[in-house]
């Protein structure tokens, strides 16, 4: 009746057309690894456990103090850890294991207070996309109007969403990244808890309608180019899920420990890894684009592999043996024999 997910939070290297899953954790929800209704009905067996969450929220500010005095709940709590917290993680994995990395891209979900601050004490540079209810300090920056008058903005703070449509047509400018081009602004402001960044308002159009993306980084000296082109690199990461899926079968499992799972997506992710090294391309010097798709790669592989059974099946057949000494070779694992 309830569908069974599980939710990684992955790490990912991209330099040129080289690209490999570096690390993964395992996400589990508070109330699921706490097992917190449970405690919650043992505790107070006469509260109704409400299903909104803003009154969820409240029933765990009222509850939890007595929870925590369990040692066995206080336990499981223990062992809670936020994506922002396992993506500190993976980071600090990734150094350790000393991969060559010196930029961080990752989506508004994981722009965090701790997180900026593990990778600015550890000198890597970021760049995230920005929610658009995120605050701007005024103070920090000025905005001009379309005659290049200074505008004067309302309180110490101003939403994103709120900046965007006062910035005037004639302040963006077209940023070649490839074979596109895009119409930008940028700007370098204070944002609370994060400091002094940089951010880019980017159209896909000159009419600058539809959608638009903001992005942020720590880098105030980076061009919108620069930001933009490094911030498209987080797409191999999307092409990854889709081929871990869709051809190697990450989300494809029946297993519900932790481990078993874990086990399942790193062989998964060194899957990957070495089709990937087929795609890769041979000629010296060559940094950019793929010679094959992982698909491409699979099929590859399928087909090697259909040859070499068609020529194992030949071959024994040629020396006397019969077709039912070599389908018993071929099925001897599902039926618990060995054959010599």
């Amino acid at each position: 009746t309830y569908p069974l997910a599980h939710n990684p939070v992955t790490s990912f290297y991209v330099s040129g057309p080289v690209r490999f899953p570096g690390g993964l954790r395992l996400y589990r929800r508070y109330e699921e690894l706490t097992q917190w209704e449970a405690y919650v009905t043992k505790y107070f067996p006469d509260r109704k456990i409400p299903m909104a969450t803003k009154a969820r929220n409240r029933l765990h500010q009222e509850v939890d103090p007595v929870l925590l005095q369990d040692p066995e709940f206080r336990a499981r709590q223990a062992q809670f850890h936020t994506k922002i917290a396992l993506a500190i993680e993976l980071v600090e994995a990734a150094i350790r294991s000393k991969v060559p990395f010196g930029v961080v891209v990752f989506d508004a979900w994981y722009l965090a207070e701790d997180l900026v601050q593990v990778l600015a004490r550890r000198r890597k540079d970021w760049i995230s996309l920005l929610k658009k209810n995120r605050g701007l300090e005024t103070a920090s920056f000025q905005l001009r109007d379309a005659n290049g008058w200074t505008m004067k903005l309302p309180g110490p703070h101003i939403a994103v969403a709120e900046l965007v449509p006062l910035i005037p047509a004639n302040a963006y400018r077209p940023v070649n990244v490839g074979e596109h081009t895009y119409w930008c602004f940028t700007l370098a402001v204070r944002i609370p808890t994060l400091g002094k960044v940089r951010i880019v308002v980017s159209f896909e159009h000159e009419t600058l309608t539809g959608r638009h993306v903001v992005l942020v980084t720590n880098r105030v000296d980076w061009s919108a180019a620069k930001i933009i082109g490094l911030y498209l690199q987080r797409w191999p990461t999307e092409t990854f899920y889709q081929d871990s899926k869709g051809q190697l079968g990450f989300n494809e499992y029946r297993m519900r420990s932790a481990e078993a799972i874990g086990k399942h997506w790193c062989l998964v992710f060194v899957a990957y890894s070495l089709l990937h090294l087929t795609c890769l391309p041979t000629v010296p010097g060559r940094t950019q684009g793929l010679i094959q798709t992982i698909g491409d790669a699979c099929r590859q592989q399928g087909r090697a592999l259909l040859q070499k059974l068609l020529l194992f099946v030949h071959e024994q057949l040629s020396h006397g043996a019969t077709a039912e000494h070599v389908f018993g070779q071929l099925f001897a694992k599902q039926r618990g024999m060995v054959l010599v």
